[in-house]
């Protein structure tokens, strides 16, 4: 005599029966992950259409101009490129781009070696039972608030990189003049770079050491079977391994860089009109330059320098998405070769 069907097979039956129908656990969850493109979306509609008049003034020339002027704030406004605008106004972020991307390079240069060399040491070389409590540290250095690592750096970095990293580093390469200038405030890309480093070496190591550990016992094995040193394993088999990870740590940590805002401001120099030409140069990140001149624009009674601002914003917004689109094209190429 045949049992009764149980309840999971009536419902497989029932949903068999309903093809193509979506239950709505499944539109639930749909919902939910359509929520962070329409936030994004609607975040950057908001930008383009608050920031068209000043688009419409800079054109072109926002992009190439390293001019920021705000022009004539005590006289009424004049008509130009039929947007009010006050005399005498010039508005291009030329500078504040070449800020943000050498400082958030430079940052990379010098947060990669570190953070695999702390990774690799934490997931082999240190003993388990003092893994976690090491991994733990690292992990609250990615908690700190910016403006302790801003006041860090005004405290202590600033003063280093004037008076025996800048002394030094001319002193050893005078035939590079990016490197040869000697001496400054210490306020600059200098201490901006080793700043987002700082805040950046948590990211990228927490995330290779958690690839590090899901590893295969049976692949180090392999590698030992073979005759290979624990150097030999680690840089030739387990890294090449999680190729993937390392460059999505890397550009995850790039991205942190590339939008970090007050600990820049407080030791980058705030440079206006001025093109870094030496690793000692202050310059001026678009993050960094938003939230120092919003006040100032804010007195344009136009509203022209709010908008201009806003326009920062959407090139920065736009550099972000690029490097994310990259960084997705690149891990796959990588779980391509690491096949």
């Amino acid at each position: 005599m045949d049992s009764a069907p149980t309840g999971l097979a009536r419902s497989v039956a029932k949903g068999k029966g309903r093809k193509g129908s979506i239950s709505p656990f499944r539109m639930t969850l749909i919902g939910l992950a359509g929520v962070i493109p329409v936030v994004i979306g609607a975040v950057l509609l908001f930008l383009v259409v608050y920031a068209w008049p000043a688009i419409r003034f800079n054109g072109i020339d926002f992009l190439l101009t390293k001019t920021w002027d705000l022009g004539n704030l005590y006289a009424d406004p004049v008509p130009r490129h039929g947007v009010l605008a006050p005399i005498g106004a010039t508005y291009g972020c030329l500078v504040f781009v070449a800020g943000t991307l050498a400082s958030s390079f430079l940052a990379l240069l010098v947060a990669v070696p570190i953070s695999l060399g702390i990774a690799v040491f934490l997931a082999e070389g240190v003993k388990r039972v003092l893994r976690t409590p090491f991994a733990i540290v690292v992990e609250l250095l990615a908690v700190v608030p910016s403006v302790v690592y801003g006041l860090w750096g005004i405290i202590v970095l600033v003063p280093i990189a004037a008076h025996i990293i800048a002394p030094v580093l001319a002193a050893v390469f005078p035939f590079i003049p990016f490197l040869a200038q000697a001496g400054g405030s210490g306020f600059g890309l200098l201490s901006s770079s080793l700043v987002l480093a700082l805040m950046v070496i948590p990211v990228i190591t927490i995330t290779v050491f958690e690839a590090l550990n899901r590893i295969p016992k049976e692949a180090k094995e392999a590698a030992y079977a073979l005759g290979t040193t624990k150097f030999e394993m680690v840089f030739f088999t387990m890294l090449p391994m999680i190729r993937p990870a390392i460059i999505g740590a890397i550009i995850l940590g790039l991205g942190r860089a590339l939008g970090e805002t007050m600990a820049v401001l407080m030791v980058s120099g705030g440079a206006l009109n001025y093109m870094p030409t030496t690793l000692m140069s202050p310059i001026s990140t678009m993050a960094s330059f938003i939230l120092s001149q919003l006040d100032s624009a804010e007195q344009d009674q136009s509203g022209l320098a709010v908008q201009s601002l806003a326009e920062i914003a959407i090139v920065l917004f736009v550099i972000t998405v690029i490097v994310n689109i990259v960084a997705r094209l690149m891990v796959r190429k990588g779980a391509g070769v690491s096949r």
